[in-house]
C-alpha cells in the first residue's frame, strides 16, 4: 500500500526515492498495489511525486483521499475487491459460486449422464439422459458464465477434491465405545456428493448387525439391520448435503459399540434450534444448489421431514429417537444401536461373519486359508471385522484355544455356527 503526499522524499545514489523504488520492487515481482493520493492541488507536488504519479496511473488506478476516514474507506474498499477478485471472500452462496480453478474438462459429462437417468425415473425430471450436459448444468443453476458452480464440482466433478480439498468423508469403526487408536477399520472416502454417500453408507451397514427373525409370520424369515439402511442414509446423505463447505472439517462418520455419530461441519440455519427438529419444520437448506440435484436423484426430501422420518422409523423398529447435539463447531447426529427387546429374533450377525461362515467347509481352516477365501490382503482387517466377531459370538472356534497365537492354530465351525449357516443359506 502506497501513500502519496507531496514531497518525493531523499532520493538515493541513482536519484529514486525509497517510497519509488518500492513501487519498483512491487512491480517487478507482481504483488497488488494499492495506491492512494493525498489532496487535490498537483502543482503544489515535487516535480519528481508527480512524475512517479504518471507512472504510476500507466499501470493501475490509484484513488484519492483528503481525510483519515476517507482513506480508512477507500482502503476497506480495495481490500473487499481484492478478496472478491481472488475467490478469498464470497459475495454468493458457497454452492452458487464459481470453483476457483476449475474449467468444463473437471466435469464428467458420464456423471451427469447418470444423474439425468435417474433424476427422470425417480422424480419425473423434465431432462432426460440424452441432453447435452452443459444444457443440464445450465438448467441447474450450477454455471457461473462459463465455470463450473462448487456444487457442479460436488455433484459431478471428475476429481472434486481436487479443489474442495474437506469435502471427502471419514468413517470409522471402533469396537469400544470410545474413540481408540489403532482404529480397527477407517476408510476416507473421496468422490462426488453421490459417491461418498453410497460409500458411506455402504461402510456402516457392512459392520451393523443382521438380525434374522422367525417364520412365524411368514415363509421368509424378515431380515433387518439393527439400525434400518434408510435412517442411516438419511443421516450421511444430510450430512454431506448441508455442511459447511467453507469449514476445513470434513463430515465424520463413527460407528461404535453402542451407537453410530454424524459429525456435520457447521450449525443450524439461525431459523432452526435442536428442539424444531423434532417438530414440524421448514426446509432451510445449506446450499440449496447442491441439495436439488440429491433431492431429484432420490438421495433426500426437500420438505424438511428428514428428521421426522428418522425419529418415526427409529421408534417403530425398537430403537430409541435420535440424539441431536452442537459441538466443537459441528452438527452431531446420534443413532443408537440397543432395541427395545421387543422384537423376537433369533440370531445376529455382521455381514463380515456371514461371508466368513460361507468360506467354511467341513474341515478346518488356517486364518491364511481362510482370509484368501474372501479374498481379503489385510490381517488386521480380517481379524477385527470377520475372525473375533465370528468367535465372540460363538460361531467359530479354535482348534488350539490354550494356545490362540500358535502358529499351527486353525478355525473351525461350532454347532451353533453350523446351525446358524443352514438356516442363512435356507434363506438364500
Amino acid at each position: 500500500m502506497g501513500l502519496l503526499g507531496a514531497e518525493y522524499g531523499v532520493p538515493d545514489r541513482t536519484g529514486v526515492s525509497p517510497t519509488h523504488r518500492e513501487f519498483l520492487r512491487a512491480t517487478a515481482i507482481g504483488k497488488p498495489r494499492l495506491i492512494y493520493l493525498k489532496g487535490d492541488e498537483e502543482y503544489e507536488r515535487d516535480p519528481k511525486m508527480r512524475a512517479l504519479i504518471r507512472e504510476i496511473d500507466s499501470q493501475l488506478v490509484r484513488r484519492r483521499f483528503r481525510s483519515i476516514p476517507e482513506l480508512t474507506t477507500a482502503l476497506y474498499a480495495s481490500l473487499v475487491e481484492y478478496l472478491i477478485d481472488r475467490s478469498l471472500v464470497r459475495v454468493r452462496p458457497f454452492d452458487a459460486a464459481g470453483c476457483r480453478g476449475a474449467t468444463m474438462d473437471d466435469v464428467s459429462s458420464e456423471k451427469v449422464e447418470w444423474f439425468l437417468s435417474r433424476a427422470h425415473h425417480n422424480r419425473n425430471y423434465v431432462l432426460d439422459d440424452s441432453t447435452p450436459y452443459i444444457d443440464a448444468l445450465t438448467h441447474l443453476n450450477l454455471l457461473e458464465g462459463d465455470i463450473p458452480t462448487n456444487a457442479a464440482m460436488l455433484l459431478f466433478g471428475k476429481k472434486p477434491q481436487r479443489f474442495l480439498v474437506s469435502s471427502e468423508v471419514k468413517c470409522m469403526h471402533f469396537h469400544g465405545t470410545q474413540v481408540r487408536k489403532p482404529i480397527p477399520s477407517y476408510q476416507i472416502y473421496k468422490g462426488t456428493a453421490f459417491e461418498l454417500a453410497d460409500h458411506s453408507v455402504d461402510f456402516v451397514m457392512s459392520k451393523l448387525n443382521l438380525w434374522v427373525g422367525t417364520r412365524d409370520r411368514g415363509a421368509d424369515a424378515p431380515v433387518e439391520y439393527e439400525i434400518p439402511q434408510s435412517v442411516v442414509a438419511e443421516a450421511i446423505v444430510n450430512a454431506i448435503a448441508h455442511r459447511d463447505y467453507a469449514s476445513n472439517a470434513s463430515v465424520q462418520v463413527m460407528l461404535f459399540a453402542d451407537r453410530l455419530e454424524v459429525w456435520n461441519p457447521g450449525n443450524l440455519p439461525p431459523a432452526l434450534t435442536l428442539a424444531s427438529l423434532r417438530t414440524a419444520h421448514p426446509s432451510i437448506p445449506t446450499n440449496p444448489l447442491l441439495a436439488e440435484p440429491l433431492y431429484l436423484a432420490n438421495y433426500i426430501e426437500k420438505a424438511g421431514s428428514g428428521t421426522l422420518d428418522m425419529i418415526a422409523v427409529c421408534v417403530a423398529s425398537g430403537l430409541p429417537e435420535p440424539e441431536f447435539r452442537l459441538e466443537a463447531g459441528s452438527f452431531v447426529l446420534v443413532l443408537r444401536r440397543t432395541r427395545s427387546g421387543t422384537e423376537q429374533v433369533t440370531e445376529q450377525a455382521t455381514e463380515q461373519v456371514m461371508r466368513l461362515l460361507m468360506v467354511f467347509t467341513d474341515v478346518e481352516a488356517s486364518s491364511s486359508e481362510l482370509m484368501s477365501r474372501l479374498r481379503l490382503s489385510h490381517r488386521p482387517s480380517f481379524y477385527y471385522g470377520y475372525l473375533r466377531p465370528a468367535l465372540e459370538a460363538g460361531h467359530v472356534e479354535r482348534t488350539i484355544p490354550d494356545q490362540p497365537r500358535s502358529s499351527r492354530q486353525k478355525y473351525r465351525l461350532t454347532d451353533k455356527g453350523r446351525t446358524f449357516l443352514s438356516q442363512l443359506r435356507r434363506d438364500a
